[in-house]
């Protein structure tokens, strides 16, 4: 497998949505900072329509991103959110568990790894933060809500990535002359991810969610900042232990 950092400098495209998310740190006025915000996340979304792009997927490498998930109760929250974040990108996710905890491996154009990485950790920060501040009566119910809260935030962000994708594509050409070079580009992935993964075996599926925490994720993940940078001095919500 390849290790997406060894292999290239950063994009045009990320510079750019680096920079709008340095610019939606610094300013104390909220509606610049979620302009900022926003502007960076329908540039992620958009990229990979842009007729341009399309074209020179000749050479747009592909690559395989490793993401370490941890270990505990949110392990299949945290690759949930991942993997709706790899899905909206043409990316393809699998995980292994290992003795030092899961790690996940994200397959797709590097171009389209790089926003994954971006996103993911903007993402997972905003929700660990929101995460960690929740209690409730002992320490087994804390747990399952903040799981489900997981959940919750990882089908949101899936929805909304999903919305601002076909918004992006009619955008780009209402009458979507792009779609064919974006099944290429999906064939090719999806070729790539046979030769990388090999057999895949479907995973089991995770435990029920509580109502309560699922809704408050959502909640949560509908105002989240699909650009924010990796956000500064968040808590941690461990292990899950």
């Amino acid at each position: 497998m390849t290790d997406l950092h060894a292999a290239t400098a950063d994009s045009p495209l990320i510079a750019k949505v680096r920079k709008l998310l340095a610019m939606a740190e610094r300013t104390p006025n909220r509606n610049e900072a979620d302009a900022f915000s926003r502007k960076a996340a329908e540039l992620i979304a958009a990229h990979r329509i842009e007729p341009e792009r399309l074209r020179s997927t000749v050479n747009d490498e592909l690559g395989v991103l490793q993401v370490a998930l941890g270990r505990g109760a949110y392990v299949r929250g945290r690759l949930s959110l991942l993997q709706a974040i790899g899905d909206s990108h043409g990316c393809r996710t699998v995980f292994e568990v290992h003795d030092r905890g899961t790690v996940a491996m994200v397959a797709g154009f590097r171009s389209d790894l790089e926003s994954v990485e971006l996103l993911y950790n903007s993402l997972h920060s905003q929700a660990a933060s929101r995460m960690a501040a929740e209690r409730r009566a002992t320490p087994a119910a804390t747990q399952q809500w903040r799981r489900s809260f997981m959940f919750g935030y990882a089908d949101q962000i899936r929805r909304m990535l999903t919305a601002t994708a076909a918004e992006a594509v009619q955008r780009v050409h209402p009458s979507s002359a792009t779609l064919p070079a974006l099944r290429a580009r999906d064939k090719r992935v999806d070729e790539y991810s046979r030769q990388q993964f090999g057999r895949v075996v479907a995973a089991r599926r995770p435990k029920a969610a509580t109502a309560t925490g699922w809704d408050a994720g959502k909640r949560a993940a509908s105002r989240a900042d699909l650009g924010r940078a990796r956000l500064p001095e968040v808590r941690a919500i461990g292990s899950g232990r």
